[in-house]
């Protein structure tokens, strides 16, 4: 269980993360802002808290292992992995640019911390059950945890790993989906709309869980019931807002965005204070 020390503490570093991410995209001038702001406190939650990792051996096969199938959201996951070490955070700056290790999306050739190469949506679905499967097969009792967009449910591939995960027993696997009910070009109802998500994945004999994926504490005892689970995998449903705490946050086209310079130290500020008053408390 979480003390109140820890977190805050975890707050404060999913505010660095964004602060990081913002940065970043704001030096580039634009980007994927939307979906990598949305699940910030979850990427804090288990680099700061839960997973187990050697940010100086990355390739450590024993470690906890991460598939961001809604690769777009890389540039939150490439902050936090500077932010734990994994390579210096100057290099945040070069995003997207020539000649880069920090990709739009994610890239295992390119970036340190990246366990799986993502972005074409629904194939790091399967990659993340292969992942599984092998550490199983090789009796290992790391957990690999996956992350899935909303809109990304859309692709037939991801449940096709559904019934396979769950016909192989995965217990060590445990799902994400951002919830942030928004996609590239609209909100997902009015797209093709994803009905009691949760009932869909419990329907093919998962746990399933249903949380505030901006609450700490809650999304912490979801991983934990998670990993109580078993012979099933397992998935996590965060009801999100889309550019959580950012300039974007409430608008319907806000996948891919320009930044301007006023737009992100505007948004930096607050979020400096935020921390500021963290610190106080």
């Amino acid at each position: 269980m979480l003390n109140n020390q820890k977190i805050m503490d975890i707050e404060i570093f999913a505010t660095k993360i964004r602060i990081e991410t913002i940065k970043a995209l704001g030096n580039l001038g634009f980007g994927h802002l939307g979906g990598a702001m949305s699940i910030v406190e979850t990427l804090a939650v288990l680099y700061k808290e839960v997973m187990n990792i050697d940010p100086k051996n990355p390739g450590w096969k024993d470690r906890d292992y991460l598939v961001c199938s809604k690769g777009h959201a890389g540039p939150a996951l490439y902050s936090t992995l500077a932010l734990k070490g994994y390579f210096p955070i100057e290099d945040l700056m070069t995003l997207n640019k020539p000649e880069t290790n920090l990709p739009s999306h994610c890239d295992r050739n390119k970036t340190k911390g990246i366990d799986m190469t993502t972005g074409s949506l629904g194939q790091g679905a399967s990659l993340a059950a292969g992942i599984a499967l092998g550490n199983l097969l090789d009796g290992r009792k790391n957990y690999t945890y996956l992350i899935l967009g909303d809109g990304e449910l859309q692709e037939g591939q991801v449940w096709e790993m559904v019934m396979f995960a769950a016909q192989r027993k995965l217990d060590h696997l445990i799902t994400f989906v951002d919830y942030n009910k928004q996609q590239l070009d609209g909100y997902t109802k009015d797209i093709c709309d994803l009905g009691d998500i949760a009932a869909k994945f419990e329907s093919f004999n998962w746990q399933a869980q249903e949380v505030d994926g901006a609450n700490i504490k809650d999304i912490y005892k979801a991983i934990e019931s998670a990993k109580k689970a078993k012979d099933k995998p397992s998935v996590i449903v965060l009801d999100t807002i889309k550019g959580k705490d950012s300039f974007v946050e409430g608008m319907v086209n806000n996948h891919h965005v320009t930044i301007s310079k006023d737009q992100m130290n505007k948004t930096l500020s607050k979020l400096n204070k935020k921390i500021e008053k963290a610190v106080v408390k």
